[in-house]
């Protein structure tokens, strides 16, 4: 039936989402919609004479559905099946558990891991081919850095995807070396290529179960939708849209907004998609492409060099001709463009390549500028002049500092993950983890984006003049997200005629404390008005 009275809820009041109603406490949905907002016992005599059902929120906090702007469903599904570095603290810990993957692995299989951070071990140090070789000869290692464009492999993994000691240096990426000119191990951006070509690929069922583990995952954090780049994985448009309308018919409610990774846009053309186009569950962004790498491998593209390695500025991962060609192709084919940028350098880029190909006034969906880490005055001034959103991910802040501070040195601090300075521009920010890269819960986000610090310190945040308020990182995953997706008529509000998307949750976030909201309960997500965890 798809009729409902959703009772006994305090629920997140108007656009601004200050506060919960003391007057309010029910919703009649329909067809996935919200038809009136109100009291109880006036909506019930709204549906006199009407079958429906009814859900009892039992005096709990329901907030409008929480969205992740930017997360990768396929690698946080793999992630739940993988051998996770989350934990790590060490170098010895990292080999201690790579070493027991390998013992129950059958030899010749490859042996995939993520997540790894050196910058958190003590020391700071990553292991190296050599030290991977000692752990297993039998196997291929490949593992992925947590900032996933950093890479380090064994001498099989190397042995399979082709590279020796004489191969040069693809374009838009590096084979790590050691004083004497010899692989060390580490693999960086786009040098992953042959490494992950020599993988077998996976089944069908693989891919669809991966998708399926984290769309469930998300809805018991209480996401009701995500915005997503799963091709690079999935292997095709066809194969995409196959894997979610399957899914949806199998009963599994969770509503995505897919970027088309660029190579992929031709498929997508030819199945006549455009942006915004398919249905309610499965929407068509933009044209996703990469301009730099992370700040942890040093392959994020600076103006000026890293102040602890003032050898290096970083890389960009296309030129600017080449980035230009693309945004162009993509304006002809009626997209915009999300682009992955963290660097100062790769935002003049970005911005240039947006300026020169303006987007249509009438599009739909805005630009999106993804991560914008490291930025200054002037760079923030031309994102405010264009129609794009700021895909900001707080958790970033609780992973990088301190030892990003070293990194880039005292003089670009003033504009160093600057979400205060971005929405004080009036640009559009939206909220996500950038899983499996950080958490997906977005409770962990809401929490680093108001106190600028990890869960375990007590200081007053990194750059504490960047923190934002409740509301304001709250706004950041309800029409934040909906402002980026081209929705704000649609969702991130508990009004009538949006969509019936809640994240019903235990206490009042408005008021607990913030080292709470990490720990705050999911007791129901409801997705298109339908209880899709509870």
């Amino acid at each position: 039936m798809s009729l409902t009275l959703f009772t006994n809820g305090r629920l997140a009041q108007g656009s601004s989402l200050t506060s919960f109603s003391i007057d309010n406490d029910a919703v009649i949905a329909e067809h996935g919609k919200i038809l009136a907002v109100g009291q109880t016992d006036e909506l019930k005599l709204q549906l006199s004479g009407r079958r429906y059902r009814t859900v009892d929120w039992e005096g709990a906090y329901v907030l409008p559905g929480l969205t992740d702007s930017h997360m990768h469903l396929s690698m946080h599904g793999m992630k739940l099946g993988m051998l996770d570095f989350t934990r790590a603290t060490s170098k010895a810990e990292m080999l201690e558990m790579l070493r027991e993957r390998a013992q129950i692995t059958p030899p010749g299989e490859w042996i995939l891991g993520l997540n790894w951070n050196e910058n958190a071990f003590q020391p700071a140090i990553a292991p190296d081919i050599h030290e991977l070789d000692a752990v297993t000869d039998r196997h291929p290692v490949f593992l992925t850095r947590t900032c996933f464009h950093a890479f380090l492999g064994n001498s099989e993994a190397f042995r399979r995807a082709g590279i020796g000691e004489n191969t040069t240096d693809p374009v838009s990426g590096a084979y790590g070396r050691d004083e004497h000119g010899r692989l060390n191990g580490w693999v960086y951006e786009e040098a992953s290529l042959p490494f992950n070509q020599a993988q077998p690929e996976p089944e069908y069922a693989v891919k669809k179960a991966c998708i399926k583990r984290a769309c469930e995952d998300a809805l018991r954090l209480g996401l009701t939708a995500a915005h997503t780049e799963d091709l690079r994985f999935l292997g095709s448009v066809e194969t995409m849209l196959r894997i979610y309308k399957e899914l949806r018919e199998e009963g599994l409610a969770f509503r995505t907004h897919q970027l088309i990774y660029y190579p992929f846009l031709e498929e997508a053309q030819k199945m006549g998609l455009r942006a915004g186009s398919i249905d309610e569950w499965l929407a068509i962004g933009a044209v996703k492409l990469f301009a730099d790498g992370a700040i942890g491998g040093r392959t994020a593209l600076l103006r000026k060099p890293y102040h602890d390695a003032p050898g290096t500025k970083g890389m960009a991962i296309l030129s600017q001709e080449k980035l230009n060609d693309i945004t162009q192709g993509a304006r002809r084919a009626g997209f915009p463009i999300a682009v992955h940028s963290i660097g100062d350098g790769a935002a003049d880029m970005v911005l240039t390549s947006m300026e020169t190909n303006r987007l249509d006034s009438h599009a739909r969906l805005p630009d999106r500028f993804i991560h914008a880490q490291v930025l200054d005055e002037e760079l923030v001034a031309r994102m405010s002049r264009l129609r794009v959103a700021a895909d900001i991910q707080p958790r970033f802040v609780a992973s990088d500092f301190p030892w990003v501070l070293e990194r880039l040195g005292p003089d670009r601090t003033d504009y160093l993950y600057a979400w205060r300075k971005l929405l004080d521009a009036g640009i559009a920010c939206a909220g996500g983890s950038d899983a499996p890269i950080e958490p997906l819960d977005p409770f962990l986000g809401i929490h680093a984006a108001v106190t600028r610090r990890k869960l375990e310190e007590t200081h007053d945040g990194y750059l504490p003049e960047e923190k934002l308020d409740i509301r304001e990182a709250l706004r950041l995953f309800t029409s934040g997200s909906a402002a980026a997706a081209g929705e704000t008529d649609q969702r991130g509000l508990i009004s009538e005629g949006y969509a019936a998307d809640f994240t019903v949750v235990e206490q009042n976030i408005f008021e607990v404390a913030p080292d709470s909201l990490p720990k705050q309960k999911v007791l129901m997500t409801v997705v298109n008005g339908r209880v899709a965890y509870q």
